[in-house]
């Protein structure tokens, strides 16, 4: 199991590069994140937040199908219908606050081999897909949120958790 970064680490708020090798160590690599990602009752969990600054996220929604590793991803369209839903993350633990995001996103990413594929989603496979994506350009979901909620979320966090800011 990989240890899981959380809020405050500096490596949640860094872009990241993308993946150009799809070697075994990759293959790997993502094995592990799936494996933590499930040990810690998760749904998706970016390279960022287990310490790598690299383009991929994997994805396991418990659906038929939808366990799925996004490599170099991008998101190249959204809906304009947009939703609210309750989110949280594995770098905030106990957390949560409703986001509004597009109810659906189509994104091109590669597989663990480097083919590319297409892939729209909807529903809570787009949600996840979009809070990781975000993990990748260094923004965590509480950015989304307005200024005074986001730091009171923080300070509860951080009582929480026993931290001093």
């Amino acid at each position: 199991m990989l240890d899981i970064y959380t809020l405050g680490e500096e490596v949640l708020r860094e872009k990241t590069k993308r993946v150009t090798e799809f070697d075994s160590a990759l293959t790997m690599l993502i094995d592990a994140m799936f494996e933590t990602m499930e040990e810690a009752d998760g749904i998706g969990l970016a390279a960022p937040q287990v310490g790598v600054l690299k383009r991929f996220f994997v994805v396991d929604t418990r659906k038929a199908n939808e366990k799925i590793a996004f490599i170099n991803p991008e998101i190249i369209e959204m809906s304009h219908e947009v939703g609210s839903y309750e989110e949280g993350c594995l770098s905030i633990p106990g957390m949560y606050y409703d986001i509004v995001r597009p109810l659906s996103v189509t994104v091109q990413a590669q597989d663990v081999k480097g083919k590319s594929f297409t892939l729209k989603a909807e529903g809570l496979l787009a949600r996840v897909i979009q809070h990781e994506y975000d993990h990748l350009q260094g923004t965590l979901f509480i950015d989304r949120m307005e200024e005074i909620e986001r730091e009171k979320l923080v300070k509860a966090y951080n009582r929480k958790h026993k931290r001093r800011v």
